[in-house]
């Protein structure tokens, strides 16, 4: 099973299979300040059809501005609700935006970044990043709600966009930018999303249907028998498969096929 999927990682990790991806506004920004904002930002947007989840941050980041990070320091509650009076995305409105804003520039009045906030809620005992999630999601969201935008961690779902955000800002290489040292990779949690909780199927590694946090976990543990150090290498290469319009499940099952034994 290793071997074909780091033949599916070398082939498909790689820049040219970004697009359609959030991550590509992420890869905007050079700097980890900016990009630490736009990555929870684009995360936070991760769920519908690609192509609309890349309309609506188009038009976010392009209000905005050359930097995320600025945008929110120099803000208030009333230039953001003017800046997305009207905004509408499926169940997202401009007052959530203005609620996640506004969740992001308490955690920076109080920790200077987003990673010093997470790292504040991280513990060496912990076996992966989720009670540090659920500790961030807090601070995020201890004096505003943002609605759908951030998930409840406390209710079981596989929290798979704050998972994503957490690949995007620890892991580096070819697609992920990294900048966030202080994570530990090895404790990454896969982003389920429907195409990864199919794809672990197919794979063996995991046989429970419902896509909450205990089967992102069990799913993790198996790759993590795999890559100790990183368990959640494979997720975009292999969620290329059902995204990318070339590549449909027919190729990926013939790549796949297999590893079921």
């Amino acid at each position: 099973m290793k071997e074909n999927l780091e033949s599916i990682y070398d082939t498909f990790n790689r820049k040219r299979y970004i697009h359609p991806d959030p991550i590509e506004y992420i890869l905007r920004y050079s700097t980890v300040h900016d990009r630490e904002i736009a990555a929870l930002i684009a995360s936070a947007f991760a769920f519908g059809r690609v192509s609309q989840i890349l309309s609506a941050l188009s038009h976010v980041f392009m209000i905005m501005g050359h930097s995320p990070r600025l945008y929110i320091e120099k803000g208030n509650e009333d230039k953001f609700s003017r800046d997305f009076k009207g905004f509408v995305y499926r169940f997202v409105r401009g007052p959530d935006l203005v609620e996640l804003f506004m969740g992001i520039l308490d955690i920076l009045s109080h920790y200077q970044s987003l990673e010093n906030c997470f790292v504040s809620g991280m513990s060496q005992d912990d076996e992966t990043v989720v009670v540090a999630i659920k500790r961030f999601v807090h601070h995020l969201v201890d004096r505003h709600n943002p609605g759908y935008l951030v998930a409840n961690p406390d209710k079981g779902s596989a929290m798979k966009r704050m998972n994503l955000f957490l690949r995007w800002m620890v892991r580096k290489d070819n697609v992920d930018p990294g900048g966030w040292d202080r994570v530990n990779a090895g404790k990454l949690v896969v982003p389920l999303d429907t195409h990864m909780h199919k794809i672990s199927r197919k794979l063996g590694l995991t046989v429970r249907k419902q896509a909450d946090m205990k089967t992102a976990e069990e799913i993790t543990r198996a790759f993590k028998i795999l890559c100790p150090d990183d368990p959640v290498k494979y997720d975009f290469s292999l969620t290329r498969f059902g995204i990318r319009p070339e590549l449909d499940w027919k190729a990926c099952d013939s790549l796949i096929g297999s590893n079921k034994e």
